[in-house]
Formats: C-alpha cells, structure tokens, sequence
C-alpha cells in the first residue's frame, strides 16, 4: 500500500514562497525578489532604497539588514577617513542606522568635518529624487549637497594614513611643523 504525501503536490515552488516571505513583510518596506537577489553589496543595497551607492565607502567586510524594522549595520574592516567632493568624513569600523526609501535615519558610526569641528551625522534624506539633492543632518545643520557627488564609494583610508597626511599638508603650507 503506498503511503500518501502530506500535500497532494510534491513540493511549493520557490517563487510561491518568497511571495509569501514579502507578503508578509511589513507595509512600510517594499520586497521583491529582484530586489532580495540584486543587493549583494551594500552599495546596490543602498541604491535600491533610493539613496547613492557612494554613501559607504568602498572596504566593507559585511553588512546585515532587516527589512521589517530597517535595521541596518554595515561593518568596515577598520575605522577609516574617506574623502568627498566637499569634505572629509570618518567611519567607525561599525556604523548602523535605520534605512527606509530615500532615508538613513539615526545614523551611529559616521562623522563629517564641517569648520575644522567633527559633527556626527545623524541622518541622510532624499525628499525628492529629481531634484539631485540630497540632505545631511549633522546635528547642528543641515547640508544641501548634489547627490551625484555621492554615487561612486570612496577608498577607506585607515586613520594612521590620514594623520601622516595631514602632518604633511602642514608642512607643506607653512604650518607649525615647517622648518625653515
């Protein structure tokens, strides 16, 4: 006598599957499963929330994201310095935040050099994709800069590398450590 299998079927398809996980995934983030199978770097993963791939920089040794509560912890092989067109900004070798469409929100692990002062940033917004403008909350402001800027990651260069290159910037400009 044959035994009978639990489902009249052998088994559920994959893709019935993965539409049940996003089904089931909150309504306040979107999934699909060109989205889950393109995001294998953090820089694709940013872009599909609509935000510049350019925001972390390049030596990312892992990331970790939760679609439901939008956790996200990016984990640098090192603290490091990584320069942009309008600045310098420094990565903790863990900075987390929370990632929705067009936002990183409660951002930890990032500063940007504004004035010879070191702010934190705390959020990145993109109010309005066509405009080219992206938002910077660095505590005591806000910065308007063009996210094109923000599209390639820069190198992560380690903090030792970025102190001998200042030194030699002074040096060279006259600074305190010029000889004559």
């Amino acid at each position: 006598m044959a035994k009978l299998a639990p489902f009249p079927f052998p088994a559920f398809p994959t893709a019935f599957f993965a539409f049940l996980l996003c089904s089931c995934a909150s309504s306040s983030s979107s999934c699909s499963a060109a989205e889950a199978s393109e995001a294998t770097t953090i820089h694709d993963l940013l872009r599909n929330h609509g935000l510049p791939g350019g925001l972390i920089p390049k030596d990312v040794e892992s990331f970790s994201h939760d679609a439901t509560s939008g956790l996200l912890e990016v984990r640098l092989y090192r603290p490091c310095y990584a320069h942009y067109y309008d600045g310098l900004a420094y990565f903790d070798s863990e900075v987390r935040g929370n990632l929705s469409y067009g936002a990183l929100r409660g951002v930890v692990g990032w500063s940007q050099e504004e004035l010879f002062l070191w702010l934190p940033v705390k959020g990145i917004v993109i109010n309005d994709p066509s405009s080219g403008v992206i938002l910077f909350d660095i505590g005591v402001a806000r910065k308007r800069l063009a996210a094109s800027a923000f599209e390639v990651p820069p190198d992560c260069r380690p903090v030792a590398e970025q102190a001998a290159d200042g030194i030699e910037s002074l040096g060279r400009s006259g600074g305190i450590f010029h000889q004559r």
